[in-house]
């Protein structure tokens, strides 16, 4: 049964979505946190429908100034403030009354994997990390879009940064759009895959603040991976779009307890069938190993 709810992140709503599976609880929990832009309306709900179905409640929420979440400007995307709404969706879901605090996993696809591998490295008290075709190192990231799409997008993001410095309204541009255009991502098949995951009803405003790129092109979770303590499984696609997937597997070898599983995709077609059903069953069955579930 999903309920929609809401939670506090520093002042502002957050909307959220519990998804409790069948039975008495306390059940354990996985916190999913989205990618570049996403919000709830684009893919989540087959990952809920499917932990829910294996005993595992699910908290999906949508970052601040995103989706149906509150805050201003619209469309910022930053990763420190998705990191605190994490953290926040952490605290929720672990004084739900029959939530078991000491079961509480996290998953994180695309850029959403890296605020779950920061956010890992920090605590412990997150019983596994779950990323699939995770984006773990900005500057990889940058090298892949090539520094053609970087020169476009330059003027944009000063002019964005002079706006967001004096008040005034924020310099927008796609978060993808197609090769040779003017967007944060530019290579071959990005446009189609990010529209792809968007459910029948579901929306995507496909803007950013253009200096909100800054901030994801000089982050990395790499450096932190061995201090993540949880059992962690990073689920890399062999053909991976945004990013050499070296560096997920990279990430997999420095945790202490990190493991790699690779499919025969790219950053979207993980996605939707067939391989969304093999990342399913790895997924589950791994969670359900390392949050006690018969």
């Amino acid at each position: 049964m999903r309920l929609t709810t809401e939670f506090q992140s520093h002042g502002t709503r957050c909307a959220a979505w519990l998804t409790r599976p069948p039975g008495a609880g306390p059940h354990p929990a996985v916190v999913l946190a989205h990618g570049l832009g996403a919000n709830h309306t684009m893919a989540l709900s087959r990952y809920e429908r499917h932990f829910a179905d294996a005993g595992l409640a699910t908290l999906a929420f949508d970052y601040r100034c995103l989706g149906a979440s509150d805050g201003t400007p619209r469309q910022r995307l930053s990763l420190r403030r998705h990191r605190e709404d994490l953290i926040s969706a952490i605290e929720f879901v672990r004084a739900l009354p029959d939530i078991d605090a000491d079961r509480v996993a996290l998953w994180g696809t695309s850029l959403g994997a890296m605020h779950v591998l920061r956010v890992a490295a920090e605590r412990d008290d997150i019983a596994a990390v779950v990323v699939q075709c995770p984006i773990v190192d900005g500057p990889a990231t940058l090298r892949r879009l090539g520094l053609a799409s970087t020169l476009r997008i330059g003027p944009a993001v000063v002019a964005d940064a002079a706006r967001g410095a004096l008040g005034r309204r924020r310099r927008y541009v796609p978060i993808v759009g197609p090769p040779g255009s003017i967007a944060a991502v530019t290579v071959a098949g990005a446009e189609d895959g990010w529209n792809s995951t968007v459910d029948p009803g579901g929306s995507f405003d496909n803007r950013i603040a253009a200096s909100c790129v800054v901030g994801i092109a000089v982050t990395s979770a790499k450096r932190g991976a061995r201090r993540i303590g949880a059992p962690l499984l990073v689920c890399v696609s062999q053909r991976e779009t945004l990013m050499d997937p070296r560096h997920a597997e990279e990430v997999a070898r420095r945790a202490p307890r990190g493991i790699a599983r690779h499919y025969d995709g790219d950053h979207f077609q993980i996605y939707h069938p067939p391989l969304l059903s093999r990342l399913l069953t790895d997924q589950t069955a791994f969670l359900q190993e390392h949050l006690c579930v018969a």
